[in-house]
């Protein structure tokens, strides 16, 4: 399986033709369809359903698509890392966080770096601790910020100086709008939006207490922002950390810490064992610098 192939392969899943993939490409038309049908015969297996408009993917093709583009991904990360020179960094940093403020840790490390090697540039993947660490695992990225509570054992790590608070996001006409914290007694039968952290349901069941499983979870969201778009609708109450949303000004959302306080801590992590491009292991020294002058930003 060659990349080239899989970059054609990838072409034709993205433009849903072989004729407008062929032009993007630079190739002819029956150069790319032979090339895609000797894919289907090295995997045994139909990637493509042809129809008259437009070419979809199987459900073979759609494993393929994702696995291709993490190998493309790999192998030009890979690359970039070998194109450095001695005296001035190139290349990029690859990082995947979760929605957190601490981000603005490594910015400010970014802000730094890019005064002494302005030709350095970061990839951010946005996502819950688990699809980080599928990320890192895979060698996609060079570095996670995750959010207790993650099992970060087999990973390097630094414990960021940052406490992430939780809380329910609301309407600011909701009833629970009135008060300045919320208590578990508070969150019984009413319906909530919640992460699908595969992990944050155990520190949240020890906040709840043993009646956990009654709780009214309509939703598991990924990432706060569209969560945050429901709750302004009226939908429900998102249990999510400060300081992602905005509720200030003409906001009409609010926030209410929990009772009692439940924090999360954060987390720097790496790969074992992993050997950094220059670019990175730059970036890793400046962020160790800022860290050990760093003061926490108060919690309430």
């Amino acid at each position: 399986m060659e990349l080239r192939v899989l970059r054609y392969f990838l072409a034709v899943a993205r433009e849903e033709s072989i004729t407008a993939a062929a032009q993007q490409l630079h190739v002819t038309q029956p150069t790319l369809s032979r090339q895609l049908m000797d894919l289907e015969e090295e995997l045994g297996s139909p990637l493509f359903i042809r129809g008259n408009r437009k070419i979809t993917l199987t459900e073979e093709g759609r494993f393929l698509r994702k696995r291709a583009q993490e190998i493309i991904d790999l192998t030009d990360k890979t690359q970039a890392e070998f194109n450095s020179v001695e005296d001035m960094i190139t290349g990029n940093v690859h990082i995947g966080a979760g929605e957190t403020q601490a981000i603005r840790l490594l910015a400010k490390a970014a802000c730094r770096l890019g005064d002494e090697q302005p030709h350095i540039h970061y990839q951010l993947f946005s996502g819950n601790a688990d699809d980080v660490m599928e990320k890192l695992d895979k060698g996609l990225l060079d570095f996670g910020i995750v959010i207790q509570p993650v099992d970060i054992s087999k990973y390097d790590s630094l414990q960021l100086p940052y406490q992430d608070v939780w809380g329910v996001l609301m309407r600011r006409d909701a009833p629970l709008a009135n008060k300045d914290y919320i208590e578990p007694a508070d969150l019984k039968d009413l319906p909530l939006l919640c992460s699908r952290q595969s992990l944050l349901k155990s520190d949240l069941s020890d906040w709840y207490g043993s009646d956990f499983e009654q709780l009214n979870i309509i939703i598991r969201y990924n990432l706060i922002y569209n969560a945050a778009l429901m709750v302004e609708e009226g939908l429900g109450y998102a249990i999510t950390l400060d300081g992602l949303i905005n509720t200030t000004g003409d906001s009409t959302l609010c926030f209410r810490p929990l009772a009692p306080k439940l924090t999360a801590n954060l987390y720097l992590i790496w790969k074992k064992y992993q050997v950094f491009s220059k670019a990175s292991e730059k970036f890793l020294a400046y962020l160790k610098d800022d860290l050990s002058t760093a003061m926490p930003p108060p919690l309430y």
